[in-house]
């Protein structure tokens, strides 16, 4: 039998790293081509990879709808209570902002450090769960 030589070099580290025969692992490769279950095999893998892909996308999808609407909650209850202020009180405002806003940092890094999301606390609504 005749190898190209970048099947026969990979052949070979493969061989080395498994600690198994070159003829172990031809015949193994031999065999799951001339499977006839090969084909079913390799069609289940992808759709177990695709359904996993769906959930995490899925997941992600939920995330950036819950990060969405805090940020929208958020927004129109900063603009709804936000008094406007005289050019004096500015200053002075902007300064309490910026404290506000490392103090905001320092609360962000230390949920997130402590692994309790605010994904967590959200409650799915399950078909057929009677939520409304």
């Amino acid at each position: 039998m005749f190898l190209a030589r970048d099947l026969s070099l990979a052949l070979d580290a493969a061989s080395r790293r498994m600690r198994r025969s070159k003829s172990e692992i031809v015949q193994a490769a031999v065999a799951a081509y001339l499977s006839p279950d090969g084909d079913e095999a390799s069609e289940a893998a992808v759709t177990r990879r695709l359904d996993r892909i769906s959930r995490s996308v899925e997941r992600l999808e939920r995330d950036v709808t819950i990060s969405n609407e805090a940020i929208a909650l958020f927004v129109k209850a900063w603009l709804t209570a936000t008094p406007s202020l005289t050019a004096g009180d500015q200053k002075a405002q902007n300064a309490k902002g910026q404290e506000r806003y490392v103090g905001f940092l320092d609360a962000l890094s230390r949920r997130l450090s402590s692994g309790r999301l605010l994904r967590g606390e959200i409650h799915d609504e399950q078909p057929g769960s009677g939520s409304a």
